[in-house]
């Protein structure tokens, strides 16, 4: 079987690398994706082989159109050439409209119905969904998906990626050896779904205020965002962009602090002291906090309490809660495979 899988995000890639993992054997696959720096560095990282057509829309709508309706008109032409038999997707825009108007079956996966304009642009064009089973259906099919036609699986989605191997020996961003490294990844800015104002900067400021006998290194996502760290910050922190593999920084990692997407989620799963400031509430950041996986605060002297804490105390009960976790959860990938045999 022929199968096309269309990558837009660093995460959407590392979900794929396990399903070629699992499936190349048996199907041809083509993977495409957009000019996006970090799925091109993690590509790159990673040394996996993608097709890259049209860009990132940046984070104003018409943009995003004008970009969505360029690549839709360049990629065509190479999915009709190489004819697949189905799509996967991680509810791509381009892949549910090009699919649909070939004729090709489409299977994708969702773990972010708070993604508003992407569900309606995705889901009623597409033949099954599948999500975690800590999502209601009803978050999806109220975007006009039949509720028979999504497929839950017992876990979330970071069980997937954390499971790859570091193949990068590029030196990390944190010097002493005796401090303890405390990583900071800084919101999306540029998504359809984000939210324009800030939550991390007076957090920053605190930590800096209060812990700045630890390895603080920010991890940066747009060049814009960067220089503006480095002016506020550069002085007393590492301001990094993101060149890792993100598993790389958090093996190395002794507190993260995220927005509460995908490195917050494999964070928690990896056994990290991890703090969640909501930049974009969202089911699965729910769920990992009510696990006790993850602790939700946006104070940043309350954040700064927490974070002299862990530093003082043993991580091992905490590790040990989330392996016990972790071992409980479905492949999703295998529930793919029964999909692809129906």
């Amino acid at each position: 079987m022929k199968i096309w899988i269309d990558i837009l995000t660093p995460k959407q890639l590392l979900f794929s690398e396990q399903i070629i993992k699992k499936l190349g054997k048996k199907h041809d696959f083509l993977c495409t994706s957009r000019e996006y720096r970090e799925v091109t560095k993690l590509a790159k990282i990673r040394n996996f082989d993608l097709i890259f057509v049209g860009k990132h829309g940046g984070n104003d709508k018409k943009a995003k159109l004008e970009a969505s309706i360029d690549r839709m008109g360049k990629i065509y032409g190479k999915i009709k050439a190489f004819s697949p038999d189905m799509t996967i997707s991680f509810c791509s825009p381009e892949a549910a409209r090009i699919s649909f108007g070939l004729g090709i079956k489409h299977v994708a996966f969702g773990d972010s119905p708070h993604a508003d304009a992407v569900m309606r642009l995705t889901l009623p064009l597409i033949q099954k969904l599948l999500i975690p089973n800590v999502i209601p259906k009803n978050e999806f099919s109220k975007y006009g998906i039949d509720k028979k036609n999504i497929i839950s699986y017992k876990a979330i989605d970071a069980v997937v990626t954390i499971k790859r191997k570091i193949n990068q020996e590029a030196s990390l961003p944190f010097k002493d050896n005796k401090r303890k490294n405390i990583l900071i990844r800084v919101e999306e800015k540029e998504a359809s779904y984000a939210s324009k104002s800030s939550k991390i900067i007076p957090i920053i400021k605190q930590i800096v205020k209060e812990c700045s006998k630890e390895n603080i290194v920010i991890l940066g996502r747009y060049t814009k965002q960067i220089q503006n760290l480095q002016k506020k910050f550069g002085k007393k922190t590492k301001i990094v962009k993101m060149s890792f593999d993100g598993k790389h920084l958090l093996n190395n990692t002794d507190i993260f602090i995220g927005s509460g997407g995908t490195m917050t989620a494999e964070s928690a799963l990896l056994g990290i002291p991890t703090i969640s400031y909501n930049a974009v509430p969202n089911i699965i950041e729910n769920y990992l906090v009510k696990k006790h996986l993850v602790k939700r605060e946006t104070n940043p002297v309350k954040i700064c309490n927490y974070i002299k804490k862990i530093v003082t105390t043993s991580n091992r009960e905490h590790q040990k809660r989330v392996r016990k976790i972790v071992v409980k959860m479905e492949d999703p990938i295998q529930k793919l495979m029964n999909v692809i045999k129906q």
